[in-house]
């Protein structure tokens, strides 16, 4: 995988675009068993996911918890002195992956593993010098498979340029690991605030490809205003939505209060992600990530096993929108909100992308699109028609170029898709 031409998105060697449909499975090399990854693998496959977002040394007590082999990821907890036995089975959900089409982004270590900070288990045990070492021998291990994105940071915000320089040097490791004439494709996983993004500290870095941002798990966050600020970054690179509001999570982690979250919110924040320019999006489930299943104790209250989660509602949606966009084999689209006559409020947000022969357009609240008509790409339609989110199906409606369109129901969100000359 590399990137495009035009440094805003992703394409196979064979120059084939690739939409990132990610689903975090953090917890995936650490505690399932090969069966429960092909299960896992099988499913997302088949709704449509291209990359799963996965951790080798996990967040979770990663280092002193066995996988379910029995094996931890260290020796002694020391970088320098990896468990072969371990990465051979990270291996192997690799290669089970591939099977299945898909991609891994990888995550070398979690955050915690640098900076524990109060949710993490840790322990602190890297430097510059021993994030080098970790990173040029797992760069080197999997220096032959095909489907990995690196992914640095693991849910943590750089303190100090002290941290800076330590993810910079497993960066560098893993550079020189893989080695060769192929390139490392990386990028860097934040968390959530309100500037955040890999951009913050290595946007001029050349090991950082493209730039990913986390916009965290409350309602109605302005996804849009984020992917933009990556967007019209200089020098160009591609941006994803590394992880937006899961499903089934607790509402700014507060149930009691707010509740959970449903697939509307997470289909909002999945369409205003990518109609705002990010090459792709990451789903999440609450219970998934962390492959929640009881008697075991779960983090933040999950609310149902990992295995009834894989088919919650907006796990089974998103990929109408991988879809829906597959259907424009050029890759053209770009974001323009200057194509609206009127702005929206944030719960019902109207967000634009055109072609050069085409308009989509995401109603969060299926209020109605009024058009700035000259500032369309098209003159004349040949087809209208409204795409429901929740269906992956089509309502035709008229083909006359208007200022206003009316969608099918308000309250409910859709994608106006206008094709023409």
């Amino acid at each position: 995988m590399i990137v495009s031409k035009d440094h805003r998105y992703l394409v196979s060697e064979q120059g084939r675009p690739f939409f990132w449909l990610g689903d975090t499975g953090w917890e995936l090399f650490h505690k399932l068993t090969k069966e429960d990854v092909t299960l896992y693998f099988n499913t997302r496959a088949k709704q449509g996911f291209t990359i799963i977002q996965a951790v080798a040394l996990a967040e979770l007590n990663g280092l002193r918890t066995p996988n379910a082999y029995g094996q931890l990821p260290l020796i002694n907890e020391d970088p320098r002195t990896p468990n072969e036995l371990y990465f051979k089975h990270v291996e192997w959900v690799i290669d089970e992956a591939d099977k299945n089409g898909l991609y891994v982004a990888l995550l070398p270590t979690w955050g915690d593993k640098v900076f524990k900070s109060t949710w993490g288990e840790g322990p602190e045990i890297f430097n510059d010098s021993t994030a080098y070492d970790y990173g040029k021998w797992i760069g080197a291990r999997f220096r032959t498979k095909n489907n990995i994105v690196w992914v640095l940071g693991g849910d943590r915000n750089p303190r100090s340029e002290k941290d800076v320089n330590i993810w910079r040097s497993m960066a560098k490791g893993v550079e020189d690991g893989v080695g060769g004439s192929f390139k490392a494709l990386m990028t860097y996983h934040p968390q959530p605030s309100e500037t955040s993004s890999s951009s913050t500290w290595f946007h001029h870095d050349t090991w950082l490809d493209f730039n990913m941002l986390q916009t965290g798990h409350c309602r109605d966050e302005k996804v849009w205003d984020k992917v933009q600020g990556d967007y019209i970054h200089k020098p160009i690179k591609p941006v994803v939505n590394g992880e937006p509001i899961y499903e089934d999570h607790p509402v700014c982690f507060n149930a009691k209060e707010l509740g959970y979250t449903n697939a509307y919110d997470v289909r909002k924040a999945v369409y205003l992600s990518v109609f705002a320019g990010a090459l792709g999006v990451t789903y999440g489930c609450h219970a998934v990530w962390q492959f929640y299943q009881p008697p075991a104790a779960g983090v933040n209250g999950p609310v149902k096993p990992w295995k009834q989660s894989l088919q919650l509602e907006a796990a089974n949606q998103v990929g109408f929108l991988r879809q829906l966009l597959n259907t424009f084999k050029a890759r053209d689209y770009v974001p323009d909100q200057s194509l609206l006559a009127e702005e929206s409020d944030k719960s019902n947000r109207i967000q634009a992308l055109k072609g050069r022969k085409y308009v989509l357009v995401y109603s969060a609240g299926g209020l109605p699109i009024k058009f700035n008509t000259e500032r369309l790409p098209i003159k004349t339609v040949t087809s209208a028609s409204w795409f429901d989110p929740r269906t992956g199906q089509y309502q035709p409606t008229g083909t006359k170029l208007s200022e206003l369109f009316e969608s099918p129901e308000a309250g409910q969100d859709w994608v106006l898709v206008i094709r023409g000359n």
